[in-house]
């Protein structure tokens, strides 16, 4: 009985395999071309066609071979096929399947040519039969690793995918990958995956080689050793550690990236950066954790070569990203030996102008938008930072940058031998940005900051500087027209540059001849001071000073006026007033002495020095009614005023020396008289003509 048993199954089973390897030829190859077509067709809710050869074997293994494949687009996007290929090969083992093990002895697409489009909200990569109903997700819905997630056994041996094409299109952009060569090998679930690959994106080749150390234990939840690396002209990227354990994906592991170019990469993502400078060559390596939301990057130990640089700046730190919101945010903390923050901000377009002028300001918008790229919270420790021509050292900066709005706060800043605090704003949030900056500096040297800040390097001093300052505008010249705040100095022990008042005072006297400039402007001249302070306020671009007061041994001067930023042009008045002598310096600021009025006029790059003349002689008229009251002669009292304030001397004395003509020596004449003559439009020799026919009328008569 057994006996008979046994050979009927043994029969049984030769016919069986009598029959796969029989029927396969006997079958027409039409019926199971229709067959797969139809049950494929239903599954994906797409037509598909099998129009090339196709060849079926059932033993050793299950194999299907078809040529000529394509797989019908999706309602309203056209008639091209959704994908195409040349060639596709699937082979599975037949036994294994009846213990729930799955082993593919290869998949292999030939030449594959996918399309992927977007029209709207709706695309055609999303299959399934249509019965007129949208699957929706639950609210919850996501992937969990959890033991059991894989109950059966698979085994994967040649998995390739040669010369493969996909193109992605949505109205706006259309992107394409070509030249995919993908290799898959993983012996089983508990074994090693190792995906090897390459490709062109948009021009661009790129590699990829990743291992994981276990598909089961990574779906189910364990901790597992992984590997990636990416190759590039765009990137070069890699990451060695674990997936960790847990129901979510999170890893930590060694990270190393290089960017030549962040701009480049910026915009092969579609995704381009304002114009500008800098965001260019990118590096870090240090410890990298978290999940697919959020990530932290420990870089701060320089003994392990952990390091971050972007650019030209370079130093160590710790911040984390978190991708959930609108923005990337960024936090964290960073130790710079240096930064330069002036590529960073704003391009301002160039003006042509000539060399050593000052340059109109520019129309040209301000492209602002980098401020909405992301948001950062960030606390930066530099040891030398620059903005502009600034140079700053020992700064502590508070960086916030929330929603296209930064705050920069440096609560602590050492520069030109002094130290200070300051904050800058720049919203772009509105639909006109607006900008401020607010500074307290203390005991800082005035040349070597006016100088990087403005420009204007005729001014030395230390003392305090403060500014509160705000605008708004699409351009520069928006900008500076509409400046606006106030502001104050106090500086001590300095001089001003290019003129010495001084000596200008002690030539007044051919300066009302000759109505031109006195001596004392120049280049090399200078006048020196032990204070000079004031305070000022800003309105539409118009800085307007009604205090200034410098305090020197020889001269003392109030000064008074606006200069207009916006419109670079300068309406000040400065009147030094000489001093007998240096007594009472830094005391009461109405000493003896004429003022004697500068005009400071014109333009930043034509400025106009002159004398306002008519102050003067108002002041010479109000001295001789003042002697025509008290009786004195009005000419003496102007001679003896203007004398003794001018330092020129008063009424002296005629000397018995001559010249060889018989006139007294030019040296011995009265400076003030010469001065009244002058003025009065009196010569000499007139006076002597006019004093002789007056001594011979008043004889006749």
């Amino acid at each position: 009985m057994i006996r008979r048993l046994l050979t009927f199954l043994i029969g049984l089973i030769l016919v069986v395999v009598i029959a796969a390897i029989i029927i396969p030829f006997l079958i027409p190859e039409s019926v199971y071309r229709d067959r797969a077509q139809i049950a494929a067709s239903e599954n994906l809710g797409r037509e598909v066609t099998l129009a090339g050869d196709v060849r079926l074997s059932l033993l050793p293994n299950v194999q299907i071979q078809a040529h000529n494949v394509s797989i019908a687009n999706e309602d309203g996007f056209g008639d091209v096929p959704f994908a195409e290929m040349a060639e596709m090969r699937v082979g599975v083992q037949l036994w294994p399947l009846l213990s729930r093990t799955v082993v593919i002895e290869e998949f292999i697409l030939i030449d594959p040519v996918i399309r992927l489009e977007q029209r709207g909200n709706r695309n055609n990569w999303s299959f399934g039969p249509d019965d007129g109903t949208a699957a929706q997700a639950p609210a919850d819905a996501g992937f969990v690793r959890r033991p059991g997630a894989l109950p059966f056994e698979a085994s994967l041996g040649d998995i390739r995918i040669e010369n493969g094409f996909i193109s992605f299109a949505d109205g706006t952009q259309t992107r394409e990958i070509e030249g995919l060569d993908l290799d898959i090998h993983m012996p089983g679930l508990d074994d090693p995956l190792d995906i090897t690959g390459a490709l062109t994106a948009d021009g661009e080749n790129m590699t990829l080689d990743l291992h994981l150390g276990s598909v089961r234990g990574f779906f189910e939840g364990e901790q597992v050793a992984a590997r990636l690396d990416l190759g590039g002209n765009l990137i070069d990227l890699g990451f060695d550690g674990n997936i960790l354990e847990g129901e979510d994906v999170r890893y930590s592991g060694r990270l190393s990236s290089d960017i030549p170019s962040i701009r480049a990469l910026a915009a092969f993502a579609g995704a381009p950066l304002p114009p500008g400078a800098g965001l260019e060559n990118f590096e870090l390596s240090g410890n990298l954790s978290g999940g697919m939301n959020a990530f932290t990057l420990d870089a701060s130990n320089a003994g392990q070569n952990d390091h971050i640089r972007l650019d030209d700046i370079s130093g160590t730190g710790r911040f984390s990203v978190s991708l959930a919101g609108a923005r990337p945010a960024i936090g964290g903390t960073l130790n710079l030996p240096r930064l330069d923050v002036t590529p960073y901000m704003p391009a301002v377009p160039e003006t042509e102008t000539p060399s050593g002028d000052v340059p109109a300001w520019s129309t040209e918008r301000i492209d602002v938008s980098a401020l909405g790229l992301v948001d950062a919270d960030l606390d930066l420790t530099v040891g030398e930072l620059t903005v502009q021509d600034i140079e700053i050292s020992d700064a502590a900066l508070d960086v916030e940058l929330v929603n296209s709005r930064l705050e920069a706060n440096l609560t602590r800043i050492s520069l030109y031998e002094g130290s200070g605090r300051a904050r800058f704003v720049a919203n772009g949030r509105t639909a006109t940005p607006s900008f401020s900056l607010f500074a307290d500096l203390q005991s800082i040297a005035a040349l070597p900051l006016l100088e990087a800040a403005a420009g204007f390097d005729r001014l030395s001093g230390t003392g305090r500087l403060t500014i509160d300052l705000l605008t708004s505008g699409h351009s520069q010249a928006e900008l500076m027209n509409g400046l606006g705040g106030t502001g104050g100095f106090a500086f001590t022990d300095g001089a001003i540059r290019g003129v010495n008042l001084a000596q200008a005072i002690r030539g007044i006297e051919s300066a009302l001849t000759n109505r031109r400039l006195p001596d004392g402007f120049g280049e090399q001249e200078e006048t020196d001071f032990s204070a000079l302070e004031g305070t000022f306020t800003v309105a539409n671009g118009i800085a307007t000073n009604n205090d200034l007061i410098m305090l020197s041994p020889l001269v003392r001067v109030d000064g008074a006026g606006t200069v207009g930023i916006g419109g670079q042009a300068l309406d000040y008045r400065l009147r030094p007033r000489a001093v007998a002598s240096i007594e009472g310096q830094g005391g009461e600021r109405d000493l003896q002495g004429v003022v004697v009025p500068i005009l400071i006029s014109g333009t930043f790059n034509n400025p106009r020095v002159g004398i306002d003349w008519d102050v003067v002689g108002r002041a010479l008229l109000q001295g001789a009614i003042q002697g025509a009251i008290s009786g004195e002669d009005p000419e003496n009292a102007i001679r003896n005023v203007l004398g003794n304030a001018l330092g020129l001397g008063g009424t002296q004395p005629a000397s018995d020396e001559t010249n060889p003509e018989g006139e007294p020596a030019e040296e011995d004449v009265d400076p003030a008289e010469r001065l009244l003559r002058d003025l009065f439009g009196r010569g000499s020799s007139q006076q002597d003509d006019e004093e002789e026919g007056t001594a011979t009328g008043d004889g006749g008569r």
